[in-house]
């Protein structure tokens, strides 16, 4: 019996599983140094860095989950533990009732100060040790156009919620 056609050929499928490995190592390095440097998560520094580099520091929480691809849920209880520690704050958004802003705290822009030149030396160590500064440009122009397609999509906020007795 033949085999069906496949969507995605050898060499794609290659290039699918590199990109999977180099993410996983490069993710498990820097949670690594997070926890070690600052007792941050992954998540929890996307935030702080989310927020660090908006001008006003402050963004709504819808779209801080969409930009950093974790769910609403997720977000609130990771923003929870961030307001715990006095990182950042929480407060009814001035443009819309139903939505939250979060904004980070100074004490929140100490921390990502003090994480940040680990983290950036993990990246610079681990992903583009090996790359030229023109493999690393190729890799910026090979990323950035799938990264837009795939953002193409409605935000997840977006996305209707399933209901929990649907079949």
């Amino acid at each position: 019996m033949p085999e069906p056609p496949h969507s995605v050929d050898p060499v794609q499928l290659g290039a699918y599983f590199a990109l999977i490995e180099v993410s996983g190592l490069l993710r498990y390095a820097i949670e690594q140094q997070l926890g070690e440097a600052g007792d941050l998560t992954f998540v929890r520094f996307q935030v702080l860095m989310r927020l660090r580099r908006t001008p006003t520091g402050t963004l709504r929480m819808t779209d801080l989950a969409d930009a950093i691809v974790v769910s609403r849920s997720g977000l609130t209880y990771q923003v929870g533990l961030l307001e715990k520690a006095g990182l950042v704050t929480r407060a009814p958004s001035p443009d819309d009732d139903r939505s939250v802003t979060v904004t980070i705290t100074d004490a929140g822009r100490a921390l990502i100060a003090e994480v940040l030149p680990g983290h950036e030396e993990v990246v610079a160590q681990q992903l583009f040790e090996p790359l030229s500064r023109d493999d690393a440009r190729t890799l910026a122009a090979l990323l950035e156009p799938v990264r837009d397609h795939m953002r193409a999509a409605p935000p997840r906020s977006a996305a209707a919620r399933r209901r929990r007795n649907a079949p």
